[in-house]
């Protein structure tokens, strides 16, 4: 009688772990080229944003990148989990903290790195030119704005 419970739950491990690596080598490579990424702006101006892995809404590992267009910014704002930034392009600046003063903004050139711990407070954007930033987290996340910033989100002209 115990061997073959044993043997049943065996059969059924060893199915499960089949199915498993069938799902995995179901899975497709995916390139994207840079003027292929499929940025999108929920207004249809200022930062914009693509998907480019997993879904932020939903549980598990996503990649997201933003763009920046010159003088572009968000307001003081967290998320609710860890989120894992690399500057891709240009020269990103950040600020911690709710006050949005753009003269404590620290710059970031391509190839740097940045943690936004979850519920860190933060804000950040391009200057003269073009950023693009990629973001990988966990999901599901969500995103709390809570200050209002510089008018129209751009920085102000020195």
């Amino acid at each position: 009688m115990k061997f073959r419970r044993v043997f049943r739950r065996a059969a059924f491990l060893s199915a499960l772990f089949a199915s498993l690596l069938a799902q995995a080598g179901e899975r497709e490579f995916v390139r994207i080229e840079p003027e292929s990424v499929p940025f999108k702006s929920p207004l249809g101006l200022g930062p914009e944003s693509a998907v480019l892995y997993g879904d932020p809404s939903k549980p598990g590992l996503y990649v997201v990148r933003n763009r920046f267009p010159p003088g572009a910014h968000s307001n003081p704002h967290f998320h609710s989990k860890d989120r894992h930034a690399t500057v891709i392009k240009g020269v990103w600046y950040t600020g911690t903290g709710p006050e949005l003063d753009f003269n404590k903004a620290v710059p970031l050139k391509a190839g740097s790195y940045m943690l936004h711990p979850a519920d860190g407070v933060h804000w950040d954007g391009a200057g003269e030119e073009e950023v693009i930033v990629q973001i990988i987290g966990e999901g599901p996340v969500e995103t709390t704005q809570i200050a209002e910033g510089a008018p129209k989100g751009y920085w102000p002209k020195p």
